[in-house]
């Protein structure tokens, strides 16, 4: 009886494929897909020590090997968190979301694949940008499951995440259009890049998902500039902060709100408001990183200072709250100024991976590292789940695609990082 092999390959694309699509859908679903991505790269990485095979993209890259070195730091200081044990190991596993990228890099070992798992993304989040005009439209959609879908027009998560998801789809469709598949690729993603900006701009009312959103618009409109009038690229995103500002009533309405919320906490302390409770956290955050300057107050315990300074003064709700809204703050509270420079490393370390790329991937890479970015200034962008997992896995499909399609000639590097 002739032996039957399994193809290892169809199954790995399978798995990476599933990753890609799951981000934006309900966590159930993130969470199977990163169990079946953990589970399988334990047997990829088993063959591949058994084969002698190299794993190029992790160990010639800078950006796996940050991160190992920011988790490994973050565990340890679960010996010395004021937070209970437990509590230290869950935040240390949100924060190891970030395995995602060298796991998928792994997984991922060609051009193709790469192709293929960011084909996978752009399809649900073009199904995600549908559910959300429809809802818009007055569209009964069965399968919206966020509590307030029929006001924020959010499918499965909120007004703050999917604004952002839809605003890193339009970059990459729009810097990668010329390897859309099939005659009228390039047109459908320049369709799924006009039909996401509309979406975040004028239906949406995340303002993180709109300063986002005016954040990639300004990249992209200076990299089409020719090189004599880069030199204006600073004015850039006050153009299209304007622009957008002047031809959207709703990013009109929310930024006059941000303005009042940030007047009435700098004058009374009001923290009744979304900008009020940020400002709040952000400045127990300051106080906590000034008296732990240099390891912090380890990973995990952030609610624990947060209450031990504020002493009940800021909103009721943020007896739960485990982060401060902001990334860097976090890191910093958790690991004091070493944490922030693992974090600022992990950043650094995959823009430099960008910029052995291509023109197109490094534009892609370099639009979502800078949403990315822009998140975190507002919000703990890799700690939270949902968009935590979106940003680590889009990271991982560009810098996969950027990888295998790179270009090795001189010129080209150049060009790429012009």
């Amino acid at each position: 009886m002739p032996k039957i092999t399994i193809p290892a390959f169809s199954f790995r694309l399978v798995v990476v494929g599933l990753m890609a699509v799951s981000v934006g859908l309900p966590m159930a679903i993130i969470s199977l897909s990163k169990a079946l991505v953990l589970l399988f790269v334990v047997g990829i990485a088993f063959c591949l020590f058994r084969e002698r095979s190299p794993l190029a993209p992790l160990t010639a890259t800078a950006t796996p090997a940050a991160i190992a070195i920011a988790l490994v730091a973050m565990a340890l200081s679960v010996s010395w968190s004021e937070a209970p044990v437990a509590q230290a190991w869950g935040a240390w596993a949100k924060h190891a979301k970030l395995l995602l990228i060298p796991l998928l890099l792994l997984l991922i070992r060609s051009e193709r694949e790469a192709r293929i798992a960011l084909l996978c993304f752009v399809a649900a989040q073009t199904a995600l940008l549908l559910g959300s005009w429809l809802l818009w439209a007055g569209v009964p959609v069965p399968w919206a499951t966020s509590n307030r879908a029929l006001v924020e027009y959010a499918v499965f998560s909120s007004r703050l995440d999917q604004p952002i998801m839809s605003g890193v789809t339009a970059a990459i469709c729009w810097h990668l259009r010329q390897f859309a598949p099939g005659r009228w690729g390039r047109t459908a993603a320049v369709a799924v890049m006009v039909m996401a900006l509309v979406n975040v701009i004028f239906v949406m009312n995340g303002r993180t998902g709109h300063l986002v959103a005016i954040a990639l618009i300004s990249l992209a409109l200076m990299w089409e500039l020719p090189k004599p009038y880069r030199v204006f690229a600073g004015a850039m995103p006050v153009l299209v902060l304007l622009a957008v500002w002047l031809g959207s009533a709703t990013v009109r309405e929310r930024m006059d709100a941000a303005v009042q919320e940030l007047d009435s906490y700098t004058k009374i302390g009001s923290t009744d408001s979304s900008s009020g409770e940020r400002l709040n956290y952000w400045r127990r955050s300051v106080e906590s990183i000034l008296q732990h300057p240099v390891a912090g107050a380890g990973v995990g315990s952030w609610n624990s200072e947060y209450q031990r300074l504020d002493q009940g003064r800021g909103p009721l709700n943020a007896q739960n709250v485990r982060n401060p809204h902001q990334e860097f703050l976090l890191w910093g509270v958790e690991a004091g100024m070493i944490g922030l420079a693992l974090l600022c490393n992990v950043l650094l370390a995959v823009w430099r991976d960008t910029r052995r790329m291509t023109v197109p991937a490094v534009r892609a890479a370099q639009s979502v590292l800078a949403a990315l970015v822009v998140a975190c200034m507002f919000n703990s962008s890799l700690f939270d789940a949902t968009i935590g997992d979106f940003f680590c896995v889009v990271l991982a499909l560009v810098l996969a695609f950027g990888w295998h399609a790179r270009a090795p000639s001189a010129t080209a590097l150049r060009e790429a990082t012009a």
